[in-house]
This record gives C-alpha cells, sequence and structure tokens, in this order.
C-alpha cells in the first residue's frame, strides 16, 4: 500500500524495504517537529507545503522539493488540501544522495519519477526497484538548487513574534513598531536581523511576504486579496514585486506549475 487516507497513522522507519513511497491528499496539518532515520524526499504537485528545518523556513510549490537527511529535525505545514508526495531512503542508500538539507527544482521527469515511487508497494521487490532508483538518484543530483527560504532568527526575544507571523499577522514595515512587544530598541532588533539571519530586516520582511504569497497563491486565493493582505498599494506594485522575485508573473508562475502537474500525469 502507498496511498494513505488523511490521519491515517504511518511511520516509515518501521519499514524495512530501501524505498518507501507514500501518497495523500492532506488538508489541515501541522506535523510538529520530528526527525526519521531515513533519509526524506518532500513533495506537493499541488498545493503548497511550508517547511521548518535547519534554522530556516521554506514553502514547496510546485516545482520545488526538499530533500532532508536522516536525523535531520523539521517540520511541514499545510493549510488547504496538498497533493502530498514523500519518499523515504534506508541508510544503505546514503552515498547516492545528498548529504546535507537542500531545496531543489524538480522539472518534468524528476516529478514523474516522484509520483511512480509514491505509490510503490510498500514490499515492491529491490530489484524491481533499482532502475527507477538510479534514474532518480541521477536526476536529484542534477537539480539546481533553489534559495526560496527565509533565515530565522534565534534570538529568545523575537520567538513570540515569530510565532505570531504563523497566525497570519504582517512583518510591520517599521521596526519601532516592535520596540514594546519585543523589549528592545529598533536598532538592536535591526543588529539581531543582519547578524542572525544574515539579512537586513527590510530584505528579511521582503522575503517574507514573497513566500507568503507564494503560499497563498498555491491555495488559490486571488492576486488582489494576496496583494491586499500583505499590504501593497495595488495589485501591479504586487505583481511587479513577484515578477522582480520570481522572474515571472503570479498568473505564468502557477499556470506552468498547473500545467506541468496535468501533462505529467498523462505518463
Amino acid at each position: 500500500m502507498a496511498s494513505i487516507a488523511d490521519g491515517q497513522q504511518f511511520n516509515a522507519d518501521t519499514l524495512s524495504n530501501q524505498v518507501i513511497g507514500i501518497a495523500m491528499d492532506i488538508g489541515l496539518h501541522d506535523s510538529g517537529m520530528h526527525q526519521h532515520n531515513k533519509g526524506q524526499l518532500l513533495y506537493a504537485p499541488m498545493g503548497c507545503i511550508s517547511i521548518t528545518l535547519d534554522g530556516m523556513q521554506s514553502v514547496l510549490p510546485p516545482t520545488r522539493a526538499a530533500w532532508i537527511p536522516a536525523g535531520v529535525m523539521h517540520c511541514a505545514q499545510m493549510r488547504n488540501v496538498v497533493a502530498y508526495r514523500s519518499l523515504y531512503f534506508s541508510a544503505d542508500l546514503a552515498s547516492l544522495l545528498p548529504i546535507s538539507m537542500c531545496i531543489v527544482e524538480v522539472n518534468t521527469l524528476l516529478q514523474a519519477l516522484i509520483e511512480r515511487m509514491a505509490f510503490w508497494d510498500w514490499n515492491k521487490p529491490e530489484v524491481d526497484q533499482a532502475n527507477t532508483l538510479a534514474l532518480f538518484c541521477e536526476e536529484l543530483a542534477l537539480a539546481p538548487l533553489q534559495q526560496l527560504h527565509l533565515p530565522l532568527p534565534r534570538d529568545p526575544r523575537l520567538q513570540k513574534w515569530l510565532k505570531s507571523l504563523t497566525r497570519g499577522d504582517l512583518p510591520p514595515q517599521k521596526l519601532n513598531l516592535l520596540q514594546a512587544e519585543i523589549g528592545a530598541s529598533g536598532k538592536t532588533i535591526s543588529r539581531l536581523f543582519s547578524r542572525e539571519t544574515g539579512m537586513p530586516y527590510q530584505a528579511w520582511r521582503q522575503q517574507w511576504r514573497l513566500l507568503n504569497a507564494i503560499e497563498r497563491l498555491a491555495d488559490g486565493q486571488r492576486i488582489s486579496t494576496v496583494a491586499f493582505d500583505l499590504d501593497f498599494a495595488s495589485d501591479s506594485a504586487f505583481i511587479s514585486f513577484f515578477r522582480q522575485h520570481t522572474g515571472s508573473t503570479p498568473a505564468k508562475y502557477f499556470n506552468d506549475k498547473t500545467r506541468s502537474h496535468d501533462e505529467m500525469r498523462t505518463i
């Protein structure tokens, strides 16, 4: 069995095959921080996953996947129905797979391989997995690395405020609006962001808005709603911002992703 129902208990570490795949449609979900004894590839051909790991937050729209080595703490969150795919790899395959955590671009071939492996029976003979597994490892090694992530400051004074952002609050444009809440001056907060994230606060805020916009758009929200909620002056200002950071308009960005998924389903 590879396709499982939302809420069904599952633990890949209890299964012995070299590759274990799962596929499911999942709604509102928060995995909590956890780790596996197996390496994991996490991917959503439709929808968007928000993932937190190794001091950073990232989003996985339909052409991004996360490689998570064994033992790395991580948390995956979904707000809407997502076509969820996850592949788990035993320790004896470690030499064929990335050593460190990374976010990679998923092309049509890698997408098709993930889809096929996600639906493998959990007792599929390893000899029958070999050719597909070899091609998957080759494609994963060649996949371009992506920087669609947001480094998270670790200072204890900022943790309560960071949690409020997961509930939908918007990072303020001016740092002095955070002074009373955090108990530090604007200059101190600015230094904390530069030191702990490697980014000035304003650049960090822009990256936060980009990731949040991608997640909202992947959930099916209208451009006008996203632009308003993320404090853009107009729809055109938001579209210009999105194009500047991704190289395409929101419509093209997500239409390409949907078309790629539809084409992959016919393979």
